[in-house]
This record gives C-alpha cells, sequence and structure tokens, in this order.
C-alpha cells in the first residue's frame, strides 16, 4: 500500500492497482490532486505487469464531491505528457490507457467527480448509496472537465442536455437507464461483482486489451481539443460578475462541509437565489 495525498495505492494483487480517494471531510478534488493522478497514469501506462486500475472511495457518502473551486487560482497548468492542460492530460490519457479503468461509486460523484468516473472505461454503482451529477449551472458555470463531450456519447443529446441544465442529482438506477453508468448494483453485491470483474481482466493479456480499447476508442472518445474548449471555458466563468454572485450564498450553505447542502446539493441549487426548494428525492 502506498499513499499519496488524495489517495492510497493498493498493489497486493497480481495485475490489479486499486486507487482509494480520501480528502475528508466530503473528498473534494483540489489543484494538487490533478498532479497526483496524472503521476499514477503515467505508473501505470509504464509497469507492464498492470492490466486494471480501480477507483473508488474510503468514503461511502463521497465519491468525489466535487472540484474545490476555491483552490482554482493554484490550478497547475503546465501541459502534461498528452500536449493538453492538467485536468485534460488526467482524462484523455485514462482514456487511451492500455490499462482498462473500473469506477466503482459509493456516495457522490458531482462535477468533476462525475467528470472523472466519465473518463474510466467502466463504471459500476451502487443502487442504494451512489448519486451522479453536474450541478456547475446551479452556480453559474458550465461543466469544464469532460461532461459536455463524454454525456452526449453515452446518453444522447436530450439526456445529456436534462443533466447539463437541471443540475440536479441523479440516483444510480436512472444514471444505469440513461446509460451514465453501466450497472446499478445493490451496495453488497458492488464488492464482489468489481472484485471478480478485475480478476478476470487481469488473466488477460494486456496488450490484447489495449489493443481492442483501442479500437473501440475509435467511436465515442473524445479528443484534446473539445475537452480544452469546456475547460477554458469553465475558468473563464470563474470570474465572470454573475457566476459569482450565485456563488455568493454557497458558504452560509454548508458548502464544502460535510452538510445538508453537499449531501443534496441537486435539489438544494434552487435556494440560491428564491429561497428553499421544496423536498424531493434525486431522480
Amino acid at each position: 500500500m502506498s499513499a499519496q495525498g488524495f489517495f492510497t495505492v493498493d498493489r497486493s494483487e497480481p495485475g490489479i492497482w486499486r486507487a482509494t480517494f480520501s480528502n475528508p471531510p466530503i473528498n473534494l478534488l483540489p489543484p494538487a490532486a490533478i498532479v497526483e493522478l496524472q503521476a499514477l497514469v503515467t505508473a501505470v501506462d509504464a509497469d507492464q505487469s498492470v492490466k486494471v486500475l480501480v477507483f473508488d472511495s474510503v468514503d461511502p457518502d463521497f465519491f468525489i464531491a466535487h472540484f474545490e473551486t476555491a483552490g482554482a487560482a493554484e490550478m497547475p497548468r503546465e501541459p502534461g505528457p498528452s500536449g493538453q492542460s492538467p485536468w485534460i492530460d488526467v482524462v484523455l490519457r485514462l482514456s487511451r490507457s492500455p490499462v482498462i479503468s473500473i469506477a466503482k461509486i459509493r456516495g457522490r460523484a458531482r462535477g468533476v467527480g462525475s467528470e472523472f468516473v466519465l473518463a474510466c472505461d467502466l463504471r459500476f454503482a451502487s443502487r442504494q448509496r451512489a448519486i451522479l451529477g453536474q450541478p456547475e449551472v446551479g452556480v453559474g458555470l458550465p461543466p469544464g472537465g469532460g461532461a459536455l463531450e463524454w454525456l452526449p456519447r453515452l446518453v444522447g443529446r436530450a439526456r445529456a442536455l436534462e443533466i447539463v441544465l437541471s443540475g440536479d442529482d441523479f440516483r444510480a438506477d436512472t444514471a444505469e437507464r440513461y446509460g451514465w453508468v453501466n450497472r446499478a448494483l445493490d451496495d453488497d453485491a458492488l464488492d464482489p461483482f468489481v472484485d471478480s470483474l478485475a480478476r478476470r481482466l487481469a488473466s488477460f493479456d494486456r496488450e490484447t486489451m489495449g489493443a481492442l480499447k483501442a479500437l473501440v476508442n475509435r467511436v465515442g472518445v473524445p479528443d484534446g481539443e473539445a475537452f480544452e474548449a469546456s475547460n477554458q471555458a469553465f475558468f473563464a466563468a470563474l470570474g465572470r460578475p454573475a457566476a459569482q454572485a450565485r456563488r455568493g450564498p454557497l458558504d452560509a450553505l454548508g458548502y464544502g462541509e460535510r452538510s445538508d447542502f453537499e449531501l443534496n446539493f441537486g435539489r438544494r441549487l434552487a435556494e440560491l437565489q428564491r429561497g428553499p426548494a421544496p423536498t424531493r428525492p434525486a431522480i
């Protein structure tokens, strides 16, 4: 087991690395974590013994809550090995790596958390505990980490628009029906299913799997320029007065903390300008 700042990596099983996110209190993704993820992708690509990379979270309520916007000024700028900016470098190289990446989702995966799992090859979600969302519209921002590129390819134009325009929370069963995740499984079945699949994949030849992945990637994987356009729009919008006004009340609501607001982000977005929203469950 090796530790990074944002995650630990378990290399104990042949052919399989398991990266577990841990950044209390709610697994926000800070800029420094992007550099760590770049290094992880570089390491798995270089180690010919690695065939499967599984991502999960130590916190059953939060997979990756969202980007830590307070640290946006510290965002690394140096292009990565792909030639793209650091976050785009992570998602692009992860999607192109010969290693098969699996997101095992418990808890909230919103914003950049959703965009991270979209970049993984396979996504499996706890029916009882997983919630996905792209809430950026509610705070005056466009999704900037890949949602606008991945979602239309996976769920279709109309459902992609529903997801990014509503800013709402979506439960695993709906995400499965839409094609956002491969499968929703009961929580007690999630670990055995992913473990069994990872071991099955690890029994196969890495070069063959990498070649198959590259062939499938001819359909459905966005290019770096498309990702960069959304990424630049996101950071440009951070400075817009209207977007800053939308974000103004967030701290008082418990943004970035282990709070009811973060647990129910999609539902409570409507409070930012027109008072408390009626209670309803995630879709």
